[in-house]
């Protein structure tokens, strides 16, 4: 007699995965389960199904006791239910491996290229190995298929910058980091370059093995005039390298070697090549480690060369030693006109020494920068004797050293007798009221000087007053610098007023002076009377707010013939209303006359 019985799935090991058939033949995407005795049927969503277990031995009676194993089974849900749980949760997680299994096959042999098939420049000079190669370069440890992609890529813009060379009169490759190797490749195109004249390699991780590319190269170009390695750490070999090379080379006029960590050697043989090379007319070797031993190799060759035009040495360490040693050469030079020992610590017996030589410099020097100097008031003196004397000098920048207000009286009665300087920096001079207003006493009298910034000194209100009283119908200053002065709401009064009538400030700065919602108001005040010279303004760092806004936009609505196309109030206390009222100002200031005010907040 035959019977039923259901039977646990855990007694069969091995089920077998088939893909279920419809009636009319078509292909179900669900799966069952198949066992020998076992049949698992596809779980269909939300449909709820029961299983049906059906012994080997039964033979084909359907009687009424299978019907009764049908009831029971329906009845017994603690059989029935794990299986259904089971079924429920291996169904959908095998269907999900199984897929998961080919479509990650499919994918590994259509992307993953076959052995041997990938070929670069590398793999056509070397044998293969077998294994990854690693190298103990940052990045470098990555597959090889994707280093030749990045060599690739290199070359074409490596090839991109040969074109540059090739075509354009001025080009610029500074920051591209190509190297050493870099350099090699892109010298080739300077020797016997006809286009290029100014190139810069400026920070491009160049050092004393890539200057060797130029050997060759520069010799046969006669058409680059400006060549400029700064912030490429060459160093004192490197620099003799390019010496040697730049020895035979007729044609450069401009050497920038700004950051190139030359020392005391590489300025000796830069001095060597001053003394035979006869066409270098700028030579910038600013913050570098040059000592006074450099400093000396350098004044040797002054004596020497006719040629050089400018000499920039900010930035380095000459001291006062270097200072003494710069005097004596520049007593026998003609040709320099520039000079830059910006940040040096020459001092007072530097400055001393420096000036006597200056002033026995057959030449006609028309600049010196010896800001951040540490000068006080006594190197001040000595500054201002040569004023006196110089009958070429037009720019002196005396910035960030402490010269005070006596040192700024040494310097005013020198400019009585002046009559060459047009620029003159005094910023940060520790300058109060008294200093000042010395100057300003010297502007009486004065109207060569144009470009006046006497910035980051506390001169206050009364300082900024005696200045402006002179400055309403004396001097010709067409920018007048006083940031960081600390003049004040009361000190804005003086300047609104002498704007009303001096007709030559085109260019004034009073920013971080504390002028809040009440000087922005004075200065408001004057921007409404006609001022033809006035056309750029700076109030950034006062604490304005919107009622100065407010103020500055009604003057500027209300002044048709307003000269201003720049004005900044950047750094201050606006809101969305304050800086609509100046965008609204700006926008009727171009309708009713076409003039356009930059406006930056």
């Amino acid at each position: 007699m035959g019977s039923t019985s259901t039977i646990s799935l855990c007694s069969h090991s091995k089920f077998q995965l088939r893909r279920r058939f419809d009636s009319d033949g078509s292909r179900s995407d669900l799966f069952g389960y198949r066992a020998p005795g076992v049949y698992l049927p596809p779980v269909v969503p939300f449909r709820r199904r029961c299983l049906v277990v059906k012994s080997n031995g039964g033979g084909s009676r359907r009687s009424a006791s299978s019907r009764r194993v049908y009831r029971e089974s329906q009845s017994v849900g603690s059989v029935v239910a794990p299986v259904q749980q089971l079924a429920s949760f291996v169904v959908p997680a095998a269907s999900f491996f199984a897929v998961t299994f080919v479509m990650w096959k499919l994918v590994e042999k259509l992307l993953v290229p076959k052995k041997g098939r990938m070929t670069s420049s590398v793999d056509s000079k070397a044998p293969e190995q077998g294994g990854m190669k690693w190298s103990i370069s940052a990045g470098s440890n990555l597959l090889s298929g994707f280093g030749a992609k990045i060599e690739r890529e290199s070359k074409l813009k490596l090839n991109d910058f040969a074109k540059e060379l090739r075509s354009f009169s001025s080009v610029d490759l500074s920051g591209r980091n190509f190297g050493d190797e870099g350099l090699f490749f892109l010298s080739e195109s300077l020797g016997y370059n006809q286009t290029a004249e100014e190139v810069s390699f400026a920070a491009n991780g160049i050092t004393a093995t890539g200057i060797k590319a130029f050997d060759g190269v520069l010799q046969a170009n006669i058409m680059l005039k400006t060549l400029n390695l700064s912030g490429n750490a060459i160093g004192d070999d490197g620099v003799k390298l390019l010496c040697d090379i730049l020895a035979n080379n007729n044609g450069i006029q401009k050497l920038q070697l700004n950051s190139t960590d030359v020392g005391d050697e590489g300025a000796k043989a830069i001095a060597e090549l001053l003394k035979a090379n006869s066409s270098l007319r700028v030579l910038e070797l600013n913050n570098n480690m040059i000592d006074y031993s450099g400093f000396t190799s350098l004044a040797g060759a002054l004596l020497e060369n006719n040629t050089l035009r400018n000499l920039h040495l900010n930035g380095n360490y000459g001291g006062a030693l270097g200072a003494n040693a710069l005097a004596k050469g520049l007593e026998g030079n003609k040709s320099l006109r520039e000079l830059h020992l910006h940040g040096n610590s020459i001092g007072d017996e530097g400055v001393n020494a420096l000036m006597s030589g200056l002033a026995l410099h057959k030449g006609k020097l028309t600049l010196l920068d010896i800001g951040n100097n540490s000068i006080s008031a006594r190197g001040a003196f000595h500054v201002g004797g040569y004023i006196k004397k110089t009958k070429s000098l037009l720019w002196l920048n005396l910035y960030m050293n402490d010269i005070g207000d006596e040192g700024a009286g040494h310097i005013a009665d020198a400019l009585k007798q002046n009559r060459t300087i047009t620029t003159i920096d005094l910023g940060g001079n520790n300058i109060h009221a008294e200093g000042v207003t010395a100057l300003a006493e010297a502007l009486k009298d004065n109207s060569v000087i144009t470009f006046l910034e006497v910035g980051y000194n506390p001169i206050g209100p009364d300082g900024v007053k005696a200045l402006s009283e002179v400055l309403k119908f004396n001097g010709n200053i067409e920018t007048l610098k006083l940031g960081w002065c600390q003049i004040g709401a009361k000190g804005a009064e003086f300047i609104a007023d002498m704007l009303k009538y001096n007709t030559t400030i085109r260019v004034l700065d009073l920013r971080a002076n504390g002028l809040r919602n009440e000087g922005a108001s004075c200065l408001a005040r004057s921007l409404k009377v006609v001022n033809e010279a006035l056309t750029s303004l700076d109030l950034g760092f006062n604490e304005i707010r919107d009622d100065g806004a407010f103020a500055i936009s009604q003057a500027l609505k209300a002044n048709e013939d307003v000269t201003v196309t720049s004005l900044n109030l950047s750094s201050n206390f606006l809101t969305k209303f304050g800086q609509s009222a100046l965008t609204d100002a700006r926008d009727h200031v171009y309708e009713m006359s076409e003039k356009e005010i930059n406006i930056f907040f």
